[in-house]
């Protein structure tokens, strides 16, 4: 019988053709040749924009509950223009006295028009329908309900209409449907290292049973498990290298372009889930961790296969 040439020379000279680039010779495939980079560029690539949509909402959502968190607002709700004009100057003259107030902002009755515009047309105002006076504080602390309820005590008198909230409570719903959503990027990203895997597992199996002959010979000639497992992972390393590498530009150039979109739409709140270095770091590590999975799936699939093989 005729052995192949890598078997001759491994014949030859003992292990050291098992180690190195002469060993990938048992696996005479071509680099991007097979699926395998590119399925890995397309894992990573999705990866990538669903790690910077998650850290893009967790970043919008801390920096909006900071802000948030020591405002209120005040409505004077009353019919009669004059009232609630005298109310308002009433109540911002003892808001800006309280010690526990920072400060106090009374917004001019075209503003409030001009914010509720988008939802009553043009020219609302009290002719059409009464509008409140708004009155936009800043505390010094946290504007909890203990703290709420001593401002209402105060205002009860000198504005008897007035009700006071904390902004944080009229975006509560929002934030909470963003934080849902960044714990569902987490999880898309948990089931895209999952399919990476599973991917390599197949690959690696398929792998396996091509060269199953070639493997049996190996062994004969005194390779070991470990050695037959290098190989592979030799294989899978540089596949994964080049699929994360390409997955990495391509995720990062969607990431930049869908930034450039939301700077457009010029949003206070779209603006709080910029990503920092960090997140940008953070981004550029996904292929690692790609290329770990990659190449710990392969060296544990081998092995496994190899001692039900043999």
């Amino acid at each position: 019988m005729t052995r192949p040439p890598v078997l001759t020379r491994a014949a030859e000279r003992g292990l050291s053709p098992f180690r190195g680039k002469r060993a990938a010779h048992l696996l005479p495939r071509a680099r991007l040749g097979g699926p395998m980079p590119w399925v890995i560029a397309i894992m990573v690539a999705i990866t990538v924009l669903a790690a910077s949509g998650g850290l893009a909402l967790a970043n919008l959502v801390e920096r909006a509950s900071g802000d948030l968190a020591g405002s209120a607002t005040v409505q004077i709700i009353d019919a009669d223009r004059v009232s609630r004009a005298r109310q308002a100057d009433a109540a911002a003259a003892l808001l800006s006295q309280d010690p526990l107030v920072a400060s106090v902002a009374v917004l001019p009755e075209e503003r409030v028009e001009a914010l509720l515009e988008p939802w009553l047309g043009s020219g609302a105002g009290d002719d059409a329908l009464p509008i409140p006076a708004l009155i936009d504080i800043k505390l010094r602390g946290q504007a909890d309900a203990a703290m709420l309820d001593r401002l209402r005590d105060r205002l009860a008198e000198a504005a008897p209409d007035a009700r006071i909230d904390a902004q944080s409570d009229w975006l509560a719903p929002v934030l909470n449907a963003l934080t849902t959503l960044r714990w569902m990027a987490v999880g898309l990203i948990a089931l895209l290292a999952f399919a990476g895997g599973a991917a390599v597992w197949l690959a690696a199996r398929n792998a396996l049973g091509t060269n199953r002959a070639t493997i049996e010979v190996v062994h004969l000639l005194g390779g070991n498990d470990d050695q037959i497992a290098r190989i592979f992972q030799r294989s899978i390393l540089l596949d994964s290298i080049v699929g994360g590498a390409l997955g990495l530009v391509i995720g990062l150039g969607a990431v930049m372009l869908m930034g450039a979109q939301f700077d457009a739409l010029d949003s206070g709140l779209v603006a709080g889930g910029g990503l920092d270095l960090l997140d940008w770091l953070v981004l550029a590590s996904v292929p690692l961790f790609a290329v770990a999975i990659a190449v710990y799936t392969a060296r544990m699939t081998v092995l496994s296969s190899l001692r039900k093989m043999l």
